[in-house]
Parts: C-alpha cells; structure tokens; sequence
C-alpha cells in the first residue's frame, strides 16, 4: 500500500527538532512530525504542590493546547480545557514523570507547556517526543546554575501512533489516514524498550491480539527511531552514564 503521501507502511513522516527555540523558556524546542508542529517548553518554578511539601521531592506537570488556526478550520480559543485538552496534559506530564528521578530534582516544579500550532496528526505523540527534549535542555540550564549535581533523566521517552487503515498496517497517522482508521493507537516507550502507555481503540470491528502484537512491534520500529534522533540532538548533555549507550 503507498499512501496519500508517498511513505511506504512502516516509514515515520519526517521528523524536524530546533532545540532552544524560545529565548526566555530553560528549555525549549519546535518539533515537526510532517505537517504537525508543536512549540514544546520547560520552565522551572521553585516551588511543588502543596502535597508534596517539604517531601524533598520535585514534580513535573504539563499543559497542551492548540492555536484557533492550529487546524483547517478555526477552533475556539481553549480558555475553559476540554476533555481532550485534560486527558493530554495528563498523557504528557506522566509519561515525562516516568523518566525523571524526583528526589534528585528536589522541591522544584517543572512545567512543560504543549503549543500545537499546526496540526495534521499526532500532536500528542509529538508533544511527547518534543518535551522530553526541552525537558532535558532546562535541566541542563539549572544543573549549569548549581541548582542540580546530574541531570536527573533515567531513560529516554518518546511516543508515536500506529492505526489499521483500509486493512492496512500503518506507522505515524497523519490526519487523513487517523480520521478513517479501523484501529488507532498511540503508544508511549522508554528506551529500554518498556511502555508508558497505549491508547488503542476500534472504530468499527474488534482487532484480535494478534494484530494488537504486530501494531506494538510497527510502534517499537518509529519509537526507536525517534529515540536515536533525541540522543543525536543532546549527545552534549551531561547525562547519567547509564543511559548513554
């Protein structure tokens, strides 16, 4: 099967990171997964929920959104959060929890702030992927202030969606192909290979566990990649040595 845009079944759109690229956020980066782009950024605040108050441990959280012109047609302004808004700020600041070690970052928050300015698919996978390299770019910039001794990162993460169409097996949906899929699904990976999270559904008919299986496998091939191209972006960083090979 070719699709609408030429990239055979297993192949991930082309993907475009510019790290730091807002001037006054700690971290910072534009992420392009085809015609998707999302403006991906880290603060820091010096101050954690009040639950976890003089715990010694830190916290990291996100919020996501789109621009009214993000999309084909205008959409309004997001000034009272949707259900999708919520759920995707939730699937962005877990799966970024589970890489950082909170007692090492210490009583400090880290906000990660999901801009989509154009969307054409997979604005929560990219958000993901985006984050987690803005993520690591404003703990290098508090670690080079003294604040940190290491840069508190256990793995990589990245995420990306998987779908049947039209009885085919696809890697990386792009709108037209998410917006009739018999079966789509995002999924969320570390580097060693373990999940965060998938987030599968049947549209119409029921996927056996044997197709689940193979989607997971296509979805491990796009992460790996992603994963390979966030080391070559932060190869300066100063991580841990075990996460380095």
């Amino acid at each position: 099967m070719m699709r609408q845009d030429g990239r055979a079944k297993d192949v991930m759109r082309k993907v475009k990171v510019t790290r730091r690229y807002l001037k006054h956020a700690e971290g910072s980066c534009l992420i392009e997964v085809g015609d998707t782009k999302v403006i991906c950024s880290a603060s820091v605040e010096e101050t954690v929920p009040p639950f976890l108050k003089n715990s010694g441990t830190g916290w990291v959280t996100a919020e996501y959104g789109m621009l009214p012109r993000s999309c084909e047609s205008r959409i309004n302004r997001d000034r009272q959060k949707s259900g999708r808004t919520f759920e995707i700020q939730r699937l962005v600041g877990r799966s970024l929890r589970s890489v950082v070690d909170m007692k090492q970052l210490g009583e400090r928050t880290i906000y990660l702030d999901c801009d989509v300015i154009q969307g054409d698919g997979g604005t929560r996978t990219a958000s993901i992927t985006g984050s987690f390299i803005a993520l690591v770019d404003c703990l290098e910039t508090i670690k080079k202030e003294g604040l940190l001794n290491k840069i508190p990162v256990t793995e990589f993460i990245a995420a990306t969606s998987v779908g049947i169409v039209d009885g085919a097996m696809l890697l990386d949906l792009n709108y037209a192909e998410d917006s009739k899929a018999e079966v789509d699904m995002n999924v969320v990976m570390v580097s060693s290979g373990n999940l965060i999270e998938v987030q599968g559904t049947a549209e119409r008919n029921p996927f056996s566990r044997a197709q689940m299986d193979k989607l997971m496998d296509l979805a491990q091939k796009g992460i790996s990649q992603l994963i390979e191209m966030q080391r070559e972006l932060l190869k300066d960083s100063k991580f841990p040595a075990c996460i380095k090979a």
